[in-house]
């Protein structure tokens, strides 16, 4: 179904598929068919015979370790509405207890030790993330908080998706376009290289202008779009890459960002086949991605699962949009995991690491009606 004109945050219910962009919000529901595959490109072609046998689309969730499943489903019930219209609504926590996983100065010691390894040669860039665990008192309202992120993240993407534990749901309200696909061109939209929004305008201004100049941010950045780059190669007739990375806001970020177009070299290869390629960029594990995983499992205490994975829909046509699955959480009737990293590279300071995943909680936070300091 097609064309709806509602606001299909309404109509969600637990263990359904949503996903809202900033063209246009999908609603997906009643699995007839769900593929599980480590591999990608084994999952790419059960997808695309899957989708030849029962039509409709494919939406799901790549997670972020090739260790791990992905979760793909064909769903029965697809509803399309255009671009979200609803206001921030209030979402009510009586009471919850917050854990934080590692603790903050542990944070801080885990990126030194992964400053170590980059002076070493190990590694050129490690992302690190940290958690925080929110136990509440009462179930929360997901309707209610889907449709608060989706009207805070206008210029990004919101989705829940349901993930093979029962009763747990990834919520993200993202700023990151991983790939979209539509006819034989594509688009990525790599962000890599932060700096918190500021409390007044004038320091709004001048924590972006400070980005801008950064040199450690663009090292950053860079690395990120040479690997998007390589990796897109083989599927390309041509591509665009920006000389120069740009700037882009969320609520409570400043991102340097690249906007990368191209055009397909073959009709066969889809926007899933183009996200298992992409993922996981530089901007979620580091770089080279091995050595950048490894000293993440090292570092670590904690499990991403799907976080930093990827998340979207393809079609039988091989047309889709995934984005990546950060500013996200784990979400069950009466808990959340909310997950938040930083890129290091050389020239970074523990101690604004740490703030600057703070600063990228306050996303899930202010969405949920919670104001905590980190």
């Amino acid at each position: 179904m097609r064309g709806v004109d509602v606001e299909l945050t309404d109509q969600y219910q637990p263990g359904a598929f949503f996903f809202a962009t900033p063209d246009r919000t999908l609603l997906a529901s009643d699995p007839r068919h769900i593929l599980s595959e480590k591999d990608s490109a084994a999952l790419s072609v059960q997808v695309n015979d899957a989708l030849a046998e029962y039509g409709g689309i494919a939406v799901g969730a790549l997670p972020y370790d090739d260790t791990g499943e992905s979760h793909v489903l064909l769903p029965t019930s697809v509803a399309w509405s255009g671009p979200n219209r609803q206001e921030k609504q209030q979402v009510s926590l009586p009471g919850y207890r917050v854990t934080p996983e590692p603790e903050p100065e542990e944070y801080e010691r885990g990126v030194s030790k992964a400053l170590t390894l980059l002076k070493d040669g190990t590694v050129g860039k490690v992302v690190l993330a940290r958690t925080l665990r929110i136990d509440l008192d009462e179930p929360i309202d997901m309707r209610r908080m889907l449709a608060s992120l989706a009207a805070m993240n206008t210029h990004g993407y919101t989705f829940a998706a349901p993930l093979p534990t029962p009763g747990v749901t990834l919520v993200s309200a993202s700023p990151e376009l991983l790939v979209r696909r539509t006819g034989m061109s594509f688009v990525s939209r790599p962000l890599a290289g932060s700096q918190p929004r500021g409390k007044d305008p004038i320091e709004d201004r001048a924590n972006a202008q400070r980005l801008l100049a950064s040199k450690k941010d663009h090292d950053e950045h860079r690395w990120v779009v040479e690997a998007e780059v390589e990796a897109l190669r083989p599927f390309c007739k041509r591509m665009d890459v920006p000389r120069t990375p740009s700037l882009a806001s969320t609520p409570s970020m400043w991102h340097l960002c690249s906007k990368i177009t191209g055009e397909l070299v073959d009709r066969d290869v889809t926007a899933l086949t183009l996200a298992a390629a992409l993922h996981p960029t530089p901007a979620v594990c580091g770089s080279p991605t091995r050595a950048a995983r490894d000293a993440i499992a090292q570092i670590e205490s904690f499990d991403r699962g799907f976080y930093t994975g990827a998340v979207g829909w393809v079609d039988s046509n091989g047309d889709g949009e995934w984005a990546v699955a950060i500013r996200s959480a784990d979400v069950t009737d009466q808990s959340l995991r909310l997950y938040a990293g930083a890129g290091i590279v050389d020239a970074s300071v523990p101690e604004l690491e740490l703030a600057e995943t703070s600063a990228k909680f306050q996303t899930l936070l202010r969405g949920m009606g919670l104001d905590l300091t980190l």
